[in-house]
């Protein structure tokens, strides 16, 4: 008859597990890896064929609009191209709004929502790392779908025989936009999407909030005068309530672009560019801030 004690007693089986004897790659390759993989995901790549359907289609919807304008250029014998580099990005900026609002809550929401934050944790990545990759792998996401189509603008030029010069240096202030709008964005929208496990939730107020405040923008701005003929200095301060208005208003007043009238964004004078900028920076670093601090309590 056996007593209790045996019958607690605990045996130990040799199953064949061996330990992992191999190098340990550590925190940078798995941070390195991480931003990969969220680089990956924003186009769908590694997931099912649906998920690649949406930011396949909105990368070629950005790029398609710079081909007619190459062929109209061509066909009409134009001497310049008809629309700026950083004036394009203005005019067909929604698309990218849609692809962050999309894709932004593919990097963040999913974790959240199948609770395997605490997995990635558990590794040598910390939650800063978590961050950082997340965050350059959206910014890199939008610069590609930003960038391409100013590239083929400029190669459309270089192919009409347009002056090298003017059209490199209006090519720098494309980019330079495209940098500032995927850093602002970036930011805001996966603190947006950080704070949400439901990705319906996290499109909606992406997408909700960018508009919206364009739209108060917009209608602050025309109750202060700046869709008169000329536009006081003072109703430009208008475009601080919107993140994208600010950008552009910012790019057109560093860069003297956007064209003339009552349409045109703009910082108002010099005190205006500081503000503007200051504005972006903190924005941009406040949402970063923000998102640190939220993964410090997942």
């Amino acid at each position: 008859m056996t007593t209790p004690a045996q019958t607690h007693r605990g045996v130990i089986h040799d199953i064949g597990y061996r330990p992992y004897t191999g190098p340990r790659l550590g925190r940078r390759y798995a941070t390195r890896s991480l931003y990969v993989q969220s680089l990956r995901a924003a186009f769908g790549l590694g997931r099912s064929g649906k998920s690649k359907v949406l930011p396949f289609l909105l990368f070629g919807a950005l790029v398609a609009p710079t081909l007619a304008i190459i062929a109209i250029v061509a066909f009409a014998n134009l001497k310049q191209m008809p629309i700026d580099y950083s004036v394009y990005l203005s005019r067909f900026g929604v698309l990218a709004q849609i692809f962050l609002a999309a894709q932004a809550p593919v990097l963040m929401s999913r974790d959240l929502r199948h609770h395997v934050v605490p997995l990635y944790f558990s590794r040598p990545a910390s939650r800063t790392d978590y961050v950082a990759a997340k965050f350059a792998a959206m910014v890199t996401a939008l610069l590609i779908i930003m960038t391409l189509p100013l590239l083929v603008l400029f190669i459309g030029a270089m192919l009409n025989s347009f002056p090298v010069g003017d059209n490199l240096a209006h090519l720098m202030y494309g980019l330079i936009a495209a940098v500032l709008y995927a850093l602002l964005y970036s930011a805001i929208g996966l603190l947006i999407a950080a704070a949400t496990p439901r990705r319906g939730f996290g499109v909606a107020a992406i997408m909700g909030g960018l508009m919206i405040t364009s739209g108060v923008s917009q209608i602050v701005r025309a109750l202060t005068g700046g869709f008169d003929p000329v536009p006081s200095e003072s109703a430009h301060w208008a475009e601080l309530m919107s993140p994208t208005r600010t950008v552009e208003g910012l790019v057109n007043t560093l860069f003297d672009i956007g064209g003339e009238g009552f349409d045109r964004m703009a910082a108002p004078g010099t005190a205006g560019v500081l503000v503007f900028g200051a504005v972006i920076v903190l924005l941009t670093a406040g949402s970063y801030a923000l998102m640190l601090r939220r993964y410090r309590n997942v």
